[in-house]
């Protein structure tokens, strides 16, 4: 996937994620956009571990989205190229993501 083709999905991916925590933990959402909407991309060996990651988060009742793309440009369709999770406390994610290396 390309250097943009990589950046829109990441977008998605926050965005997806943000509208998400904002209507299923407020709070979480509310102290994001008070602390400057931080966001962090770290990279994953490939789709099988992208979708553990996926899995983890939602079994510790994280908000967070999986996006697959549709499929209009480089990717076939449903190819899955990102995870979003919260906003929420950091502790929380870094016990899900804190292994992976920043992209």
């Amino acid at each position: 996937m390309g250097k943009g083709k990589l950046a829109v999905q990441v977008a998605h991916a926050a965005v997806t994620a943000a509208d998400l925590t904002r209507r299923v933990r407020k709070e979480w959402y509310d102290e994001w956009l008070r602390q400057g909407q931080k966001k962090i991309v770290v990279k994953v060996r490939g789709p099988d571990e992208l979708k553990e990651i996926f899995s983890r988060a939602c079994e510790e009742g994280l908000p967070a989205v999986i996006i697959a793309d549709q499929g209009l440009t480089q990717l076939p369709p449903g190819t899955v190229t990102a995870v979003g999770i919260g906003p929420a406390p950091s502790e929380l994610i870094d016990k899900i993501t804190g292994h992976l290396k920043l992209l």
